[in-house]
């Protein structure tokens, strides 16, 4: 049994890698496109095009890509020796991610106070566009050099 998981192990940490990147890429380019349509909420001509972009960004890519982030992971930690749990880094990601999941379920909120008209100012998205890149930072430092 074993054996089975440690020959399937690069395949699930490639399928892993590659969900994350499709998840970050949402992740760095939603909040983004609410800028863009919380500052052109006010224009005469109407938002609807970013009501599509990005209610496609997060039905079709994000969400998917989330799955497959967290179903891959856990996969990964369920691998036996290569999680040390008494270690601070693996505490440290597992926070980091969980912050991520929360900032994916915000952004699905504001998605559907935008298309209500009630999104807030862009000022506020330019600054959350901030988040997934910090919460990035936490996860790559704690795999990487595992502290």
């Amino acid at each position: 049994m074993l054996d089975g998981l440690s020959t399937l192990y690069p395949y699930a940490k490639a399928f892993h890698v590659m969900a994350v990147i499709s998840w970050m890429a949402g992740l760095f380019y939603l909040p983004r496109l609410f800028v863009y349509h919380a500052e052109r909420g006010a224009a005469p001509e109407p938002a609807g095009s970013f009501v599509i972009m990005e209610e496609k960004l997060l039905r079709l890519i994000m969400n998917p890509a989330m799955i497959a982030t967290w179903i891959s992971g856990l996969f990964l930690v369920m691998t036996p020796g290569i999680v040390d749990w008494s270690m601070v880094w693996p505490w440290t990601k597992a926070g980091c991610v969980l912050a991520m999941t929360w900032f994916h379920m915000w952004c699905a909120g504001q998605r559907r106070s935008l298309k209500a008209a009630q999104g807030l100012p862009g000022r506020r998205y330019r600054i959350m566009n901030e988040v997934p890149t910090l919460l990035m930072i936490g996860i790559v430092l704690s795999v990487i050099v595992k502290f």
